[in-house]
């Protein structure tokens, strides 16, 4: 009697000829997100994502803070009595050199505000990000402008002006859009998009960088605002989290999951909402950030069950968009403080000390599928299969610990002769967090039980 036979549930075996051809739109690597940006002069920062570069390989990286104050762009100085602005990048020199050494390019978020620019006090975070409009929208742009201008010349256009740009960070939120004010957001992106366009039109430019809160009402009305004025917008953002309101407890944060299929469907309403335009149908839609939680201290982001819930998202989040953004690479992040432990529920794909999640190895997985490229030939919702040159390859994976998958996949080839080799991340295998726990949960490890847990 073999196993199968034990199972309640019939196997299912599915017969790929090699022939399918099934949609499967594979962007894994174009982009990550990261904390803010100053976080790039970090040693731990920086070998975090030379790790995730290494083994991975995005494109793009994604954060805040580009114009906070601890990164200094922004300054002012008087002299014979008259205020002048001056730009200071040396501390953007040197986070860009470190992201052009690793081979990523930044998607340039443009937010939030210099204090010395805000029209008010309001900030967010532990780092205090100014979230208010600027007080002179001429200051505003020339800064953007200048900051292009200066990219332009230190790495030059060819390379610069494939950069994405995004308009602030979730405006219609009011913690980071001061009283999430519609009509003040849609004049900073009109004043910003005019401004790079009249300097260099090839950039592409997007927003509104919108989450899951009145979304339908808030890129509607965008794009209502941009029809009027005339607008065209490079492509449009949002942002995609798959849980409800976390219970906090401690230091950590407990979700419940959302049901994923109205996730999918609220994705979709962005698209149909986009192409009932004539003039905007067809954008594309950037997700730039996604991830299961949208706390920083989510227990579920180390987790397995995170793996498997987005090993399924990026089976899928090609559907309608143009690319979506894991957020984050790693866990040198301080939104709510600096961590405790290096098990703390953060977004990161990897631990302090570049000790890989089981996230990590979705990301992985993906990344590794995508450059050995071919045709898919298998896709639903717990696998998908590619036909390559030299073979089969394909990610598997089961959102639930009460119910067993158990599949036979046969695979036509014209090879007398194949290898079958397969990675597996479950609890058993791969779980440092459970090995953390059974270690004494150590808030600073030392070099051996980091050796250890990766």
């Amino acid at each position: 009697m073999d196993s199968f036979s034990r199972l309640k549930k019939p196997v299912e075996t599915v017969t790929i000829s090699g022939k399918e051809k099934i949609a499967f739109n594979n962007n894994v690597d174009f982009c990550v997100g990261t904390g803010r940006f100053g976080l790039g002069l970090a040693k731990e920062y920086l070998d975090e994502l030379r790790f995730v570069q290494e083994e991975i390989g995005f494109k793009h990286i994604r954060g805040h803070g580009l114009f906070s104050d601890d990164t200094a762009i922004y300054q002012e100085y008087e002299e014979d009595g008259i205020k002048k602005v001056e730009y200071n990048y040396t501390y953007l020199d040197r986070i860009i050199d470190e992201y052009i050494n690793v081979d990523i390019r930044p998607f340039l978020e443009l937010g939030f505000m210099p204090g010395k620019l805000a029209s008010g006090t309001q900030t967010i975070f532990y780092w205090k990000g100014n979230t208010t409009p600027p007080s002179s929208y001429e200051k505003w742009c020339d800064m953007v402008v200048a900051l292009l201008k200066h990219l332009i010349d230190r790495y030059g256009r060819d390379d610069v002006i494939t950069w994405p740009i995004e308009v602030w960070n979730e405006p219609n939120l009011p913690g980071f859009w001061e009283h999430a004010d519609m009509k003040e957001y849609f004049k900073l992106f009109k004043e910003t998009f005019t401004a790079i366009k009249k300097f260099d039109k090839d950039f592409k430019v997007g927003g509104p960088a919108v989450c899951g809160v009145k979304d339908a009402e808030w890129i509607g009305g965008f794009l209502d605002f941009c029809k009027e004025n005339s607008l065209k917008p490079d492509f449009i953002t949002r942002h995609h989290y798959t849980i409800e309101f976390p219970e906090r407890a401690g230091h950590y944060d407990y979700s419940k999951l959302m049901d994923e299929e109205a996730g999918f469907e609220n994705l979709k309403s962005s698209r149909d909402i986009i192409d009932s335009y004539n003039e905007y149908k067809g954008l594309p839609i950037h997700i730039t950030e996604f991830s299961s939680s949208y706390t920083p201290k989510g227990v579920i982001h180390d987790t397995n069950l995170n793996a498997a819930l987005m090993a399924r998202q990026l089976s899928r989040l090609g559907d309608v968009n143009e690319s979506y953004s894991y957020w984050t690479f790693g866990d040198v992040f301080e939104e709510q403080g600096v961590p405790f432990t290096p098990f703390h529920g953060g977004f990161g794909l990897v631990a302090a000390g570049c000790i890989p999640k089981p996230t990590f190895w979705t990301f992985k997985f993906y990344s590794d599928l995508k450059k050995l490229g071919g045709t898919c030939v298998f896709r639903d919702d717990s696998g998908v299969i590619m036909k390559t040159e030299n073979g089969y390859a394909g990610v598997l994976f089961n959102e639930s610990s009460k119910e067993r998958i158990v599949r036979k996949f046969k695979l036509k080839s014209d090879k007398a002769e194949y290898t079958l080799i397969s990675k597996t991340v479950d609890p058993s295998t791969t779980n440092p967090l459970k090995l953390w726990h059974d270690m004494g949960e150590p808030s600073s490890l030392t070099k051996d039980q980091t050796k250890l847990l990766k």
